[in-house]
């Protein structure tokens, strides 16, 4: 698809953030059932439905720009996916897995938020201030999501410490 102006080249990156999205959605599925912590679990459910409704955001901001999302590769995702299983396949100890899943939950959050950082700002520069603030909606929906994961890995980190300590004590 060649690009011949602004506005598409905007109309290609909210496509590639909208597909981005559904594709993210369902790798979270897929992960959801490989998780045996009941927390993390919750929270990867909870991230489905959201998306759910960060979706129906993204095709609001389609709308407010009369266009229609425009059909991607998204062989970005298919790669991360198909490499995320063959690792995570590998991983038998279950903190490492929990880890591991939410090290790669972690990036795909990062991808996201800058994504949407740099659509934001291309909607204020096009004049859809309506569309910015559905996306600023959005970004602080995945900032939160970023914030919670980081409190997942450091409550992981800080068991695990305990409990070595408490082999030593112990011992």
């Amino acid at each position: 698809m060649s690009i011949r102006n602004p506005r598409e080249l905007f109309v290609l990156m909210l496509s590639d953030l909208r597909q981005g999205t559904e594709r993210t959605s369902k790798v979270f599925e897929d992960v959801s059932p490989m998780v045996q912590d009941p927390n993390i679990k919750e929270a990867l459910e909870a991230r489905v439905f959201l998306s759910h409704k960060v979706l129906s955001t993204l095709d609001q901001c389609f709308k407010l720009i009369g266009e229609q999302p425009v059909k991607l590769s998204g062989h970005l995702y298919e790669v991360f996916a198909e490499d995320f299983r063959k690792e995570l396949a590998e991983i038998q100890n279950p903190t490492v897995r929990h880890l591991f899943i939410l090290a790669k939950i972690n990036h795909l959050i990062h991808l996201r938020i800058a994504e949407y950082k740099v659509l934001i700002a291309a909607a204020d520069l096009s004049g859809h201030y309506g569309v910015g603030v559905l996306l600023e909606s959005c970004l602080a929906d995945k900032l939160a999501l970023a914030e919670r994961t980081r409190h997942f890995i450091r409550a992981i980190a800080e068991t695990k410490v305990a409990e070595r300590i408490a082999s030593k004590s112990a011992a």
